[in-house]
């Protein structure tokens, strides 16, 4: 299994007056269009220009990212996945893409902390077993030779999503 986690793009600033229910924060114009270019490279890099699977956290930022990412690569329309919600644990969350190992590439859009725990947790068998830091439109690819397990991930890349933008 091809593992990538994305973390959303550039969301508006948490503001309870706007956005009581912080689930429902969008992305900032600017987030989406730069999100859109990082696609693009990150098109390059998926294996056949995108994924059999692309799940993502219900949360307005992610999903919004998901569906760019459904735009601009060969990836499906997004799942939602509440494994993938801020606060979620890494355990849940790779129980969840365990359960998913028949898919081949998949890519999975949430959130920080919780996607970096993930990444952690999946590398090394403990959630801070590793400092990862994925930048907001940033992705991180992780390659498991049979279902994802903790500790069993290889890092293949962490790129920022200038980096992902280049690329485009």
């Amino acid at each position: 299994m091809d593992l990538c986690l994305v973390r959303h793009a550039v969301a508006c600033g948490r503001d309870p007056e706007r956005w009581p229910d912080d689930g429902r924060r969008p992305l900032t114009p600017r987030g989406e269009r730069g999100f859109r270019a990082a696609a693009r490279g990150l098109a390059r890099l998926l294996p056949g220009g995108g994924a059999s699977l692309l799940l993502s956290s219900p949360y307005e930022r992610a999903w919004r990212t998901a569906q760019i990412l459904a735009e601009e690569t060969a990836c499906p329309a997004p799942v939602p996945l509440d494994a993938l919600l801020p606060g979620a644990g890494a355990e849940e969350a790779a129980a969840a893409l365990a359960g998913r190992a028949g898919a081949g590439a998949v890519v999975a859009v949430g959130h920080r902390p919780s996607l970096h725990l993930l990444a952690a947790y999946l590398l090394t068998g403990r959630e801070n077993g590793a400092r990862l830091r994925i930048k907001k439109g940033g992705a991180v690819r992780i390659r498991f030779e049979g279902p994802p397990q903790p500790g069993a991930g290889e890092l293949r890349w962490l790129l920022t999503p200038g980096l992902l933008r280049s690329l485009a």
